[in-house]
């Protein structure tokens, strides 16, 4: 199939494609409208991993921390987490039904945790957001120092311990008074000697206990906050615009996969093109589309002269009489593969062309089935191409056949319906009936059955000088047209 060929079809199926785009969007616009909205608060969290040996921060230390946060990521949303922030705020839902509002992640390449939170309460989703940060920082804190804990506090205690000795021993050493005895001077001197011994166990363990406190900042993973909680002005679900957007796409991608299908599967002739690559013959016109209920509102040749399918129809005309310049055409049979491909139509208009053109036209309905011509011309069916045969006679044919309103044209309706039409048309009478007509007119169209539903098509085109064959576009399959 061509390129024009595919734009013809996504042409004639463009209601299809906004149906199919209209109908999905106010689905998903009515649905969408239909659900609650879902806020998000998110925040940003900061992680510093502790430098192990170097105060200096390098390129392994950030992407040790990067790894850290990856690691705190899990926890943030851990139960006893979540349960310290239901009790905080004094809330009145699970940790599992909190974890699933919650969610944390680390952007790539960097040492940053973002949470975000969901709910319908958007002052509460950056409520929940703060105070799950909050809870988690404080409970690092606590799990990291109490690594030193113990030694903090036997320190302590000892540090206690030392300082009473020390102000006892400053004590005596102001209670004694001059002039002093050789015992008090003894004592004197063993209580100096002791509050220097104190001092140094004292400065010793205040040393360590610096060091301690030192190790246990250098060792400490920190945590801040980067960005407080915020919450968007807009819901983060439904996304009622997204929704429409992306159903409006795939309904026009279902019509135009639709259309494709139609397309391949649509075997109907639609162009001349198509004719001339199936037949091998050029064919002779192409007639516009004529609105209309029935074959009498459709006489475009002769209610609008200046219509395209008049214009068509003289086309048709002038073609058919210099298709066979040597061998002039006066009888003519029309019909097509199947019923309703416009046989009768094209019968009835190319003869009021004909007439026009200021020759003698006698229109015959020969389809002794269905047979519609009378309706054309607002003509009774009681006598025609049936009592012509039945009571033949050559002087009195033109009993049976009737003026049409249009000059130069007359027509023999079909008469009554037989039960032998082909019979009929088969018979030596109906080989003489046309001898007869050839010498009342000079062109006699004959409109006759489809080809392919039944066989008087194919009997009457031996007797005439031509076969007209009507193909309607988009209707007629190719086969049937080859057949």
């Amino acid at each position: 199939m061509e390129l024009k060929q595919y734009v013809r079809l996504l042409w004639r199926w463009s209601w299809l494609v906004v149906v199919l785009m209209l109908l999905p969007g106010a689905a998903a616009y009515a649905i969408s409208k239909q659900i609650q909205p879902v806020y998000q608060a998110s925040t940003s969290l900061l992680v510093n991993q502790a430098p192990a040996n170097s105060m200096t921060i390098d390129y392994n230390a950030l992407r040790a921390s990067e790894g850290l946060a990856k690691n705190y990521v899990p926890l943030l949303v851990k139960r006893p987490v979540l349960a310290a922030v239901i009790s905080n705020l004094k809330l009145n839902t699970a940790p599992e039904l909190l974890a699933a509002k919650v969610d944390a992640s680390v952007p790539r390449d960097t040492q940053i945790i973002v949470l975000t939170v969901d709910d319908p309460d958007p002052q509460l989703a950056a409520t929940l957001a703060d105070e799950i940060v909050k809870v988690f920082i404080q409970r690092n804190r606590d799990l990291q120092a109490g690594r030193y804990t113990a030694s903090k506090q036997s320190l302590e205690h000892e540090l206690e311990r030392i300082q009473r000795d020390i102000d006892q021993a400053q004590a005596k050493l102001l209670s004694f008074t001059t002039p002093l005895s050789a015992a008090q001077q003894a004592e004197q001197s063993q209580t100096q000697t002791l509050l220097a011994e104190y001092n140094s166990s004292y400065a010793t363990l205040y040393r360590s206990y610096e060091e301690v406190r030192l190790a246990e900042t250098q060792t400490t993973d920190s945590l801040y906050v980067v960005e407080p909680a915020y919450t968007g002005p807009d819901p983060v679900s439904p996304r009622t615009k997204l929704n429409v957007l992306m159903a409006v796409v795939v309904g026009a991608l279902l019509a135009l996969g639709l259309i494709y299908v139609i397309g391949y599967l649509d075997n109907s002739v639609k162009t001349s093109e198509d004719v001339e690559k199936v037949t091998g013959i050029v064919p002779l016109a192409a007639i516009a589309r004529i609105g209309g209920s029935d074959i009498h509102d459709k006489l475009a040749s002769a209610t609008n002269l200046r219509s395209s399918a008049a214009e068509d129809y003289r086309s048709l005309r002038v073609n058919i009489e210099f298709s066979t310049v040597d061998t002039p055409i006066s009888t003519i049979v029309v019909t097509s593969g199947s019923p309703g491909e416009g046989k009768s139509l094209t019968a009835t208009n190319l003869a009021v062309a004909f007439a026009q053109s200021g020759k003698r036209v006698i229109l015959v309905d020969t389809d002794l089935r269905r047979p519609v011509l009378h309706h054309a011309f607002n003509i009774s069916n009681m006598r025609g191409v049936t009592t012509a045969l039945v009571h033949f006679q050559p002087g009195t044919i033109g009993d049976h056949i009737e003026a049409t309103g249009i000059s130069n044209l007359r027509l023999m309706p079909s008469g009554p319906l037989p039960p032998n039409p082909a019979d009929l048309l088969g018979s030596r009478r109906m080989t003489q009936l046309i001898e007869v007509l050839k010498q009342e007119a000079d062109v006699v169209v004959f409109d006759s059955p489809p080809v392919l539903a039944v066989v008087e098509a194919a009997l009457l085109g031996p007797l005439c000088d031509a076969t007209l064959l009507v193909v309607r576009a988009g209707s007629t399959r190719t086969d049937a047209l080859r057949r």
